[in-house]
């Protein structure tokens, strides 16, 4: 079992510090996962940053969660589903979708379905698509912008899932009731 440092507002380096103070007035708490990162002050800030592009993009609550919770699950982030199970909540997505997502099985929604589908093929494929690929995603009514989007999105779980795969980081308590492991999917 790897594990890397959770850092508080004390113990971060001092570049850290602001971002940290920024994180617990946002969350309320500072995030294990914005503790860890915090051992790196570019990856914090780069982290927080990708955050707020993303949530800024076109797509709305749901479509947000359809592409993090696709990712986090594909990568088997023990951190990330629980963390996004809480916050769909907070965004009052349907928990319908959100239970989709944490078992990897299609969406009712087509268009959501399209954008959960091209999402997997990005992660499982690194990136390469195939024009039948883009065609079935446009056909639903998103464009090369939520292509690039979920680039974007996936950019943002790459830091976080990668980070939490390595630092083992612990579900923060909020989110413990929303545990889950890929074991879970696969005996089902």
């Amino acid at each position: 079992m790897t594990s890397l440092k959770i850092h508080n507002i004390e113990t971060a380096p001092t570049e850290s510090k602001t971002l940290l103070e920024q994180s617990q007035k946002a969350n309320g708490m500072i995030p294990g996962l914005h503790g860890v990162l915090a051992g790196s002050p570019g990856i914090l800030e780069a982290y927080q940053a990708l955050h707020k592009l993303f949530i800024d993009s076109s797509f709305n609550n749901e479509e947000l969660t359809v592409v993090w919770q696709t990712i986090n699950v594909e990568h088997a982030c023990h951190y990330c589903v629980p963390a996004h199970t809480g916050i769909a909540k907070m965004m009052k997505v349907d928990d319908a979708i959100t239970d989709a997502l944490r078992n990897g099985t299609p969406l009712k929604n087509a268009k959501l379905e399209a954008l959960r589908t091209l999402t997997l093929t990005i992660v499982r494929n690194r990136g390469h698509v195939t024009q039948k690929d883009l065609e079935a995603f446009y056909a639903v009514g998103y464009g090369e912008r939520q292509v690039l989007e979920i680039i974007l999105g996936l950019s943002q779980k790459i830091i976080s899932n990668y980070t939490n795969h390595i630092a083992n980081t612990p579900v923060d308590a909020p989110f413990q009731k929303y545990a889950w492991s890929k074991d879970d999917v696969v005996s089902k």
